[in-house]
């Protein structure tokens, strides 16, 4: 697994690899553009090449992107989703730029209308922008089902996947709050690996490319997105143990996105304390496997 955190680029893409370093990350998360405004962020070349060199001189494997929330692909406004769109190429297009490993986009939100419209139109916008891009892959995030999300279930998924056209380049991201959240309960390796065999029979376990670790401060099936820090929520350092631990998501990227002890997001500290979770989740696995034989 390759542990990390989301991280600022903030004076360039080449800073953001330094954050990661600092804070002994594997992989590291970022915005392509400011979270707040439509505005595109265009790199230049002479800020593409400061990033792969960046990332060649350092211990990270790994780059996602993550498109700003301000997109909802699955809006019944048509300037919206136009909007929406224009953002999601941007992304996909740094993606390629910066060779990451993937963007990471919330499918969109159904608000108060009906769930299989709002796929369809997700899907479709979603193909959109995969037919004007090339390269990056697109990971689709689990939701915690808050205000008509979609994505709060593996059916949904499914279905968003099937309704952008099931490119090659598709796959999932899967956050840990919002699994729980949505009523999966990943606390005990039991938990975890029930939930994720129910994905692969749903999805299929070769889309799943990216994981989020957030702890969760309110209860299963909450349906409320709330991170909590490492060990700090309801899931706890057993549950993250647990999560963490799951054979399956061996090799693939896994960034923090909690607000960190000084609420500036995740510190060297923390990350230190999931991987040590983690090689504790394993142990506890192997014990468990061998008292089975």
């Amino acid at each position: 697994m390759l542990l990390g955190a989301h991280v600022s680029p903030a004076g360039g893409p080449a800073n953001a690899v330094a954050r990661g370093v600092e804070r002994g990350c594997d992989a590291i998360q970022i915005f392509n553009q400011s979270p707040r405004a439509w505005r595109p962020r265009v790199y230049s070349e002479e800020e593409i090449a400061e990033f792969r060199t960046a990332m060649a001189d350092s211990r990270l494997e790994a780059l996602l992107i993550h498109a700003v929330y301000l997109l909802n692909c699955a809006t019944e406004d048509r300037e919206m989703r136009d909007r929406s769109l224009t953002a999601l190429v941007a992304a996909l297009q740094s993606g390629e730029a910066l060779r990451a490993h993937a963007v990471v986009l919330h499918p969109g939100s159904a608000k108060t209308g009906e769930v299989g419209p709002a796929i369809e139109r997700a899907g479709a916008t979603i193909r959109e922008a995969l037919e004007r891009t090339e390269g990056c892959a697109l990971h689709l995030e689990n939701t915690a089902g808050t205000g008509g999300t979609l994505g709060r279930s593996f059916s949904e998924l499914a279905a968003l996947l099937e309704a952008a056209g099931g490119d090659d380049r598709l796959g999932v991201c899967l956050d840990s709050c919002h699994l729980y959240a949505s009523g999966f309960d990943v606390r005990t390796p039991a938990g975890a690996t029930k939930v994720i065999d129910d994905f692969a029979a749903e999805v299929g376990i070769e889309r799943l490319g990216s994981l989020h670790y957030n702890d969760s401060q309110t209860g299963l099936g909450s349906n409320r997105d709330r991170h909590a820090n490492v060990g700090e929520g309801e899931l706890g350092e057993k549950g993250c143990a647990a999560f963490l631990s799951e054979p399956r998501f061996d090799e693939l990227p896994c960034v923090l996105e909690t607000q960190g002890p000084d609420k500036s997001g995740p510190s060297a500290e923390e990350i230190a304390l999931a991987v040590k979770l983690r090689e504790r989740g394993r142990k506890a696995r192997a014990r468990s496997r061998s008292r089975t034989r």
